[in-house]
């Protein structure tokens, strides 16, 4: 039990380290190795899941999580009417974040668009879809 909490704290050390040498803020060094612990997840189980590490920066606990996109066939022309499903979930007790609220051009046609969706844990999934068709 002593060798993980070491480990954990470990964690946290190594980013200040690498901080303090590079002159940079300790959170992008905390960031850049959630980044690659994500990544390192996908390549192990697959790209096709969305698995997403956090680093409690308290304690340096390493939770990992797999998101699925709650409507796939849906998408939101605006961000506003992403918030207004994002609220709605939020109210029924279900953590959701919005993904692709950025602009992207399209390579084909070469405009802008905008594809927004939400993304919950799996274990949500069912629960979100009928938060969801009620309020429409």
């Amino acid at each position: 039990m002593a060798i993980t909490s070491a480990n954990r704290l470990e964690l946290l050390q190594i980013a200040e380290a690498v901080a303090r040498e590079k002159l940079i803020d300790p959170n992008l060094v905390i960031e850049a190795m959630e980044d690659s612990l994500g990544k390192a997840a996908k390549s192990r189980y697959g790209a096709e899941y969305d698995i997403r590490a956090h680093i409690d920066r308290k304690t340096g606990e390493l939770t990992m999580e797999r998101c699925r996109t709650v409507v796939p066939d849906e998408e939101y022309e605006n961000t506003f009417d992403a918030e207004l499903a994002k609220l709605e979930l939020g109210n029924a007790g279900i953590e959701c974040v919005i993904v692709g609220d950025n602009l992207v051009t399209n390579m084909v046609l070469g405009i802008p668009s905008i594809i927004i969706e939400l993304q919950v844990m799996a274990d949500d999934i069912e629960k979100a879809k009928q938060v969801l068709t009620k309020e429409k």
